[in-house]
């Protein structure tokens, strides 16, 4: 039967809006089938290949959610949304220059994109690209100031520069906006460790353990920071929680951390360690 192009336009916005609105309400498998019928009937729909490639990364399907937006991009090459879903892929998926490339053709297309300046920050940190990080999370915190992720992975690239300082000031802002973030406690706490200041590490660790009990970083915390101090009891006896909550990890981390070094051959450490 002959359908008209009035229609079939009217088709694919009523399929588009259930599959934005299946989507949003988690239902990806579902949402698909609607972009999928959008597609069918114009495939150069390229919000529809952009939003099934969204679909796509919920339920992991990364190969598949890479060729949607590698479609989409072969119709509009300047979809920021396109770009950014790319390079999150791509990060996904372990390949951090192909997404730091994805991500810098996201902010060149829109500067004002403050999720893609801190995904691109991000990619750049797993690269070891500690300065230019810092910048990318500055330029995102300075479009989304409220963001506390980019406050804490912005401590992490000065933390790896060695600018402790400022690292915990980042720190301190990001439990500003967010107190109970225990992850960014126990980072404090290792940061304190490295200017020394051992008592404000440990009350650090003994934040994030009230926030989360099952929390076997800020244990381990405790015991580096006992460990730096050659106080072999104490470390060992936080270093069992530590490996009581997560065995095969703590034990291999003591084995090379040099926090460690000078307690390591203590009997109470080696106890453990042998275990």
């Amino acid at each position: 039967m002959f359908t008209s192009p009035e229609a079939q336009n009217s088709n694919s916005e009523t399929w588009y809006g259930q599959g934005t609105a299946l989507y949003d309400i988690g239902h990806y498998e579902s949402a698909i089938a609607k972009f999928d019928q959008v597609l069918n009937q114009n495939p150069h729909n390229w919000e529809s290949w952009i939003h099934r490639g969204y679909a796509l990364f919920e339920l992991k399907s990364y190969e598949m959610a890479l060729e949607s937006f590698q479609a989409a991009l072969s119709l509009n090459g300047k979809s920021v949304l396109a770009w950014h879903g790319l390079g999150i892929v791509q990060a996904k998926q372990g390949d951090y220059e192909a997404a730091l490339s994805s991500f810098e053709r996201a902010v060149a297309c829109d500067p004002s994109d403050a999720k893609a300046w801190y995904n691109l920050a991000n990619a750049k940190l797993h690269l070891d690209q500690f300065i230019e990080a810092i910048s990318s999370f500055e330029r995102a915190i300075k479009l989304r100031p409220n963001h506390y992720r980019s406050w804490y992975n912005k401590a992490i690239a000065l933390a790896s520069v060695r600018r402790y300082k400022q690292a915990l000031d980042s720190l301190d802002t990001t439990l500003t906006l967010k107190r109970d973030c225990y992850y960014a406690w126990n980072y404090r706490g290792f940061v304190l460790n490295k200017m020394k200041r051992f008592e404000d590490a440990i009350a650090s660790f003994d934040i994030s353990l009230k926030y989360r009990e099952d929390n076997p970083n800020a244990w381990y915390g405790r015991a580096v920071t006992y460990a730096l101090q050659d106080k072999a009891d104490q470390s060992a006896h936080n270093l069992q929680k530590a490996i009581q909550l997560s065995p095969q990890l703590y034990r291999m981390m003591v084995k090379t951390d040099p926090s460690f070094t000078h307690v390591r051959q203590a009997s109470a450490v080696q106890a453990l360690i042998q275990e």
